[in-house]
C-alpha cells in the first residue's frame, strides 16, 4: 500500500479522531472577466495529496490568537464563524482567520497585511516577514466561503474553514518560498474551471463551485449562505451554517 493510501486509510483501532481546527485561504484575482484563483502544486513526495493542486492552509496554532493584527475581523465574519457546531469562541474565530493568513505566507510567500500608525511590534517565527516589511497581518478583508469536516475514521481529521480574499490584499512577497524541494513546488493563477483544477481533491472542487457561484452574483458579501460539508451515515451532507 502506498504512503498516500495509508494516509487516507480508515483507522482500524481508533475509529474516532476529533477533528483539528484548520484554515485555508483562496486568493482571487478579479482583474479579468473570468476570476482567477491561486493554487499551489504539492511535492510528489509528500504523504498527503502528492502532486495535487491545493490552496494554502493548515492547522490553527495556539499562538494565532495572540498575534497583533492591523485590523480585527469584521463582526459579520465573526458571526459566520460562530455558527454551527461544535461552538467556538470569538477568540477562536480570530485564530482561524489569522491562521489562514499565516499558512498562506508560510507556503506561498504571499503575505496579507497592512502598515499601521506607530511602531510595529516585532514578530518572530512565521510572522517575521511581516515585521521585516513593516506590516501587521490584516484579516479584515477575509470572507468565509465554506466549512468542511473530514469523514470519521480517517487518521487525520480537520474541521476546515475556507476563506477567500482579493489578490489586492497581498502586501508583501517573500522570495524563495516555493521551489523544487518545498511543500509547494509551483504556484499558478488559474481561471475558475481550469483543467489545473480538474484533478483537485473532491472537497476542493466543492468549495470552488461555491466560490464560483458567489462570485457570479457580484461583490462578495458576508450575508450569503455558507455551506457546511460533513459526513453522516457514511455519506456527505451539505447543510447551511446556522440552519437547523
Amino acid at each position: 500500500m502506498s504512503e498516500a493510501a495509508k494516509e487516507e486509510k480508515e483507522a482500524d483501532h481508533h475509529p474516532y479522531f476529533r477533528p483539528k481546527d484548520a484554515a485555508t485561504l483562496i486568493l482571487v484575482d478579479r482583474a479579468a472577466a473570468t476570476p482567477k484563483v491561486l493554487v499551489g502544486k504539492r511535492h510528489d513526495k509528500v504523504v498527503f495529496m502528492p502532486g495535487k493542486f491545493v490552496f494554502p492552509g493548515g492547522r490553527v496554532d495556539k499562538s494565532d490568537n495572540r498575534v497583533p493584527v492591523a485590523a480585527p475581523i469584521t463582526k459579520a465574519l465573526e458571526t459566520n464563524l460562530l455558527k454551527g457546531s461544535p461552538k467556538i469562541t470569538p477568540s477562536r474565530a480570530k485564530s482561524l482567520a489569522v491562521a489562514a493568513i499565516r499558512e498562506a505566507c508560510e507556503e506561498t510567500g504571499l503575505c496579507l497585511g497592512r502598515k499601521t500608525d506607530g511602531k510595529t511590534p516585532a514578530l518572530e517565527g512565521a510572522w517575521k516577514p511581516f515585521t521585516e516589511a513593516g506590516l501587521l497581518p490584516d484579516p479584515s478583508g477575509l470572507f468565509l466561503i465554506a466549512r468542511a469536516i473530514t469523514p470519521p475514521g480517517r487518521v487525520r481529521r480537520f474541521d476546515t474553514r475556507f476563506f477567500t480574499a482579493d489578490a489586492s490584499a497581498i502586501a508583501h512577497r517573500v522570495e524563495g518560498v516555493v521551489h523544487a524541494e518545498a511543500e509547494l513546488v509551483e504556484l499558478v493563477w488559474v481561471d475558475l474551471g481550469s483543467k489545473h483544477l480538474a484533478d483537485a481533491h473532491p472537497m476542493t472542487r466543492n468549495v470552488l463551485n461555491e466560490l464560483e457561484k458567489r462570485l457570479a452574483t457580484g461583490p462578495l458579501s458576508h450575508d450569503a449562505p455558507v455551506p457546511f460539508f460533513h459526513f453522516y451515515g457514511g455519506k456527505m451532507q451539505k447543510d447551511v451554517l446556522g440552519e437547523a
